[in-house]
Parts: C-alpha cells; sequence; structure tokens
C-alpha cells in the first residue's frame, strides 16, 4: 500500500477530482454511457450523501483521489452503497483500496445501527461483482430493492448486504 494512503470523509474540495475518476472509469475504461448530468450526486455530495443522513468516503494517495464511497441514507436503517469506485492503478489486493473503503463503509453503517445495505452495479464491471460476492453481499432481484432505492438506469445488477 502506498506510504501516504488515507482513508478520509469527502472535502469539496475534492468535488472535480472524485468527478473526474469516477466519469474516467465508467466512460473511457468501461464504455458505460453515462454523464456528469446523469448522476447529479456527484456536483453536491454534501447535500445529497452527508446532509442526508449518509455519508461518503475518499481514498487519497499525496492528496490525490484515487477511490471513492458513499452511503445514502435510504430509511430510518437501510442504506444505498454508491459511487464505490478505485483507481486502476490501486485495485486489488496488493494495495486493498477497496477493502479499506468498503470495510470503513460498512463500519460506519454498522456503527448506526444499519440493517442492510443495498447496491446496484453493471454486469460489465466483473471484478466488482466477485469483490461484493466475497466481502458478504448478495444478489437480489430488482423487484426486491426497497422503494426508497435510487435506480440508475445503467444498473442491472443488484446486491444486499445485511447486520442481522
Amino acid at each position: 500500500m502506498p506510504a501516504l494512503l488515507t482513508i478520509t470523509q469527502f472535502d469539496p474540495k475534492y468535488t472535480k477530482q472524485v468527478s473526474d475518476l469516477i466519469l474516467n472509469i465508467q466512460r473511457e475504461e468501461f464504455s458505460v454511457e453515462i454523464t456528469l448530468n446523469d448522476q447529479p450526486d456527484l456536483l453536491d455530495i454534501n447535500d445529497f450523501y452527508i446532509k442526508s443522513g449518509g455519508t461518503f468516503l475518499i481514498a487519497l494517495d499525496n492528496d490525490i483521489v484515487i477511490g471513492t464511497v458513499g452511503l445514502l441514507n435510504i430509511s430510518n436503517d437501510v442504506y444505498a452503497l454508491r459511487k464505490m469506485f478505485v483507481d486502476s492503478n490501486y485495485r486489488g489486493k496488493e494495495t486493498g483500496v477497496a477493502r479499506l473503503l468498503l470495510d470503513k463503509t460498512l463500519l460506519w453503517s454498522k456503527e448506526k445501527k444499519a440493517k442492510e445495505v443495498y447496491l446496484g452495479t453493471i454486469s460489465k464491471y466483473k471484478a466488482a461483482l466477485r469483490f461484493y460476492e466475497k466481502n458478504g453481499f448478495v444478489e437480489v432481484e430488482k423487484e426486491n430493492l426497497p422503494k426508497t432505492f435510487p435506480l440508475m438506469k445503467v444498473d442491472d445488477r443488484f446486491f444486499k448486504y445485511s447486520f442481522v
């Protein structure tokens, strides 16, 4: 792991770095047809995630955003995990960035007495699908998502993590 890697709460000074990282992975790396306008949460992370009772964490290496993960409060004890992205140079067990982000997010959820965390993702994110399954997420049908779950038009796979 890089010596200066830190996982910290989002700060608005990183807004552009966060959106650039996510859009680059979505559009350039995986050819997902999505724009910044399709993701208004990225324009105001504090209001969308944090002020609504969730959290948004970033992984930094020397003050450069290399990973992100958000938790959206969708009901009293249910959260939606969103925007989990890690720069391709920091993926895998060697750096453990994704695992650190997920562990901190799930710990935060548990401290908030969450019962479940749901997420939506895309089939072409094959490594991400395996990662979620290895870390206790179980695939669920779209019809079984909470009514308050924020659907993204590109998502076609859905998972649930249960604390109970």
